[in-house]
């Protein structure tokens, strides 16, 4: 099944018998809540994702980070909010060249949904299409909708693995020792946050020790399209990415780095995520953190 779907495509699809299930996850860092963008005009029959709510479990403790994953009943409840049903095609985007919809890709292929495109370009490339926006809220019908337990380990589901702070902790100390590592580790945040220089939200600044910065911002293009494949893999190569090793990619707290992931996976790489992200290892005050580049 493809993982990216243009906006002439998705118009095709919304008219035909069995249209797909579309989903507008607008969130920024400094305005997680896009509901209002929403209902100022959104691809029609699009449905409201509340990100820190709905993919995301905030009653977690704060020490899992500041986007912890959900548990199975919380985004089972929302999906059926958003009428999921079985064997469904799901359409995601945001209006921020994806950043935050690949947390919704990367979340909803753990959890079963087998069938889940990225609108590539995002909301952008439907007005660059010259396709209709609507406005107001959309309340589709309930589902009931089953999903499978977002916090396992799915089986067989390319890049939908995840990893935990120990396992990022024994990369780390083998990245610094130039012992054999079981992968390569991305810092996908911008370089100033990567330095240290600039820390907005975390208690410390800087990076996990042996991590490489590779920004999301460099996987799409000026209109916020992904870059072709292999122009992904020059990038992952440069940053010593492997084909037979895993791409484990961090962020702040594990929303942008399911970009990063979505990336990897485009570009063919086997890839993970860490989902407490810089948010849950700066928290600790015994794991290293190191500045500069």
């Amino acid at each position: 099944m493809p993982t990216l779907i243009t906006a002439d495509e998705l118009h095709a699809l919304l008219c035909s018998p069995v249209p797909p299930t579309v989903l507008d996850v607008r969130w920024r860092l400094d305005r997680p809540d896009g509901r209002q963008d929403h209902r100022a005009g959104h691809i029609p029959g699009a449905v409201f994702v509340d990100l820190d709510h709905e993919l995301s479990a905030h009653g977690r403790p704060a020490a899992q980070g500041r986007h912890p994953l959900p548990d199975r009943a919380t985004l089972q409840q929302a999906a059926r909010r958003w009428g999921l049903r079985p064997g469904t095609t799901v359409v995601v985007h945001d209006d921020l060249q994806n950043l935050a919809a690949a947390r919704a890709w990367w979340l909803l292929r753990r959890a079963g949904v087998q069938d889940v495109r990225v609108l590539d370009g995002a909301l952008e490339a439907w007005r660059r299409a010259g396709l209709p926006l609507e406005t107001g809220e959309v309340a589709p019908e309930p589902s009931t909708i089953l999903l499978e337990d977002p916090l396992r380990e799915p089986d067989g589901v390319p890049s939908a693995a995840s990893v935990d702070r120990e396992t990022v902790r024994r990369l780390s100390a083998d990245l610094q020792t130039g012992r054999p590592a079981a992968g390569v580790l991305l810092d996908v945040r911008a370089p100033e946050r990567f330095t240290g220089e600039h820390e907005p939200v975390d208690p410390r600044a800087g990076h996990i020790p042996g991590a490489v910065n590779l920004p999301t911002a460099g996987n799409v293009d000026d209109a916020g399209r992904f870059l072709p494949a292999e122009e992904l893999r020059s990038r992952l190569h440069s940053a010593g990415a492997e084909e037979h090793r895993p791409v484990i990619s961090y962020c702040g707290s594990g929303v942008n780095a399911a970009h990063a992931t979505l990336a990897a996976h485009l570009a063919g790489f086997e890839a993970a995520l860490y989902p407490g992200s810089f948010s849950q290892w700066a928290q600790d005050p015994e794991l290293e953190v190191e500045v500069g580049s």
